[in-house]
Protein backbone atom coordinates (compact mmCIF):
# COMPACT_ATOMS: atom_id res chain seq x y z
CA UNK A 1 0.00 0.00 0.00
CA UNK A 2 1.11 3.72 0.01
CA UNK A 3 0.75 5.61 3.07
CA UNK A 4 1.64 9.25 3.05
CA UNK A 5 6.02 10.32 3.78
CA UNK A 6 4.87 11.92 7.12
CA UNK A 7 3.39 8.41 8.84
CA UNK A 8 6.40 6.44 8.03
CA UNK A 9 8.96 6.08 10.75
CA UNK A 10 12.09 3.67 10.81
CA UNK A 11 12.56 1.33 13.74
CA UNK A 12 15.50 0.72 16.19
CA UNK A 13 16.16 -2.34 13.79
CA UNK A 14 16.27 -0.04 10.83
CA UNK A 15 12.26 -1.26 9.30
CA UNK A 16 9.74 1.15 7.39
CA UNK A 17 6.90 1.37 10.00
CA UNK A 18 3.13 3.01 9.12
CA UNK A 19 2.09 5.27 12.40
CA UNK A 20 -1.69 3.86 12.61
CA UNK A 21 -4.06 5.51 14.94
CA UNK A 22 -6.48 3.13 17.23
CA UNK A 23 -8.10 5.23 19.06
CA UNK A 24 -7.94 8.65 20.18
CA UNK A 25 -9.56 10.43 23.38
CA UNK A 26 -8.98 11.99 26.87
CA UNK A 27 -6.95 11.31 30.03
CA UNK A 28 -6.57 12.00 33.23
CA UNK A 29 -3.05 11.65 35.23
CA UNK A 30 -3.02 11.98 39.03
CA UNK A 31 -0.58 10.76 41.89
CA UNK A 32 -1.24 10.25 45.32
CA UNK A 33 -0.50 12.38 48.37
CA UNK A 34 0.58 11.97 51.82
CA UNK A 35 -2.67 13.83 54.00
CA UNK A 36 -0.20 14.54 57.27
CA UNK A 37 2.49 16.09 54.63
CA UNK A 38 0.19 17.05 51.54
CA UNK A 39 4.01 15.44 49.63
CA UNK A 40 3.72 13.20 46.87
CA UNK A 41 3.76 9.02 48.36
CA UNK A 42 6.64 6.09 46.81
CA UNK A 43 6.78 8.11 42.91
CA UNK A 44 3.15 6.93 42.30
CA UNK A 45 1.27 8.00 39.50
CA UNK A 46 -1.76 6.68 38.11
CA UNK A 47 -3.27 7.70 34.00
CA UNK A 48 -6.55 7.05 33.34
CA UNK A 49 -7.61 6.79 29.50
CA UNK A 50 -10.89 7.88 28.59
CA UNK A 51 -11.23 6.83 24.81
CA UNK A 52 -13.82 8.61 22.59
CA UNK A 53 -16.34 5.47 22.60
CA UNK A 54 -16.74 5.95 26.35
CA UNK A 55 -14.40 2.95 27.44
CA UNK A 56 -12.25 3.77 30.31
CA UNK A 57 -8.64 2.31 30.78
CA UNK A 58 -6.76 2.64 34.38
CA UNK A 59 -2.68 2.06 34.18
CA UNK A 60 0.25 2.61 37.60
CA UNK A 61 3.13 4.75 35.86
CA UNK A 62 5.85 3.00 37.31
CA UNK A 63 9.72 4.43 37.02
CA UNK A 64 11.78 1.85 35.94
CA UNK A 65 15.97 1.29 36.98
CA UNK A 66 16.30 3.24 33.54
CA UNK A 67 16.22 7.25 33.31
CA UNK A 68 13.34 8.59 31.88
CA UNK A 69 12.00 5.07 30.98
CA UNK A 70 8.21 3.86 32.86
CA UNK A 71 6.36 0.40 32.84
CA UNK A 72 2.41 1.13 32.55
CA UNK A 73 0.78 -1.65 34.71
CA UNK A 74 -3.42 -1.89 34.11
CA UNK A 75 -5.46 -2.24 36.72
CA UNK A 76 -9.03 -2.60 37.46
CA UNK A 77 -11.19 0.64 36.05
CA UNK A 78 -13.07 2.09 39.61
CA UNK A 79 -16.41 4.21 38.53
CA UNK A 80 -17.09 7.75 40.31
CA UNK A 81 -13.62 8.24 41.67
CA UNK A 82 -12.79 11.64 43.18
CA UNK A 83 -9.90 13.21 43.08
CA UNK A 84 -8.17 16.77 44.70
CA UNK A 85 -7.74 19.62 42.23
CA UNK A 86 -5.08 21.34 44.65
CA UNK A 87 -8.85 23.16 46.30
CA UNK A 88 -11.54 20.81 46.73
CA UNK A 89 -12.55 17.68 45.43
CA UNK A 90 -13.64 16.77 41.79
CA UNK A 91 -15.11 14.07 39.37
CA UNK A 92 -11.89 12.26 37.70
CA UNK A 93 -13.24 12.14 34.50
Amino acid sequence: MNYPEEVLTISKKGKTEVRNLLERGRYVKYNYLNPETGKPTENKEKIVLIKDSGEIEEYFIIPTKTKGRFLLIRTQTKENRKIWNGKSSENAW
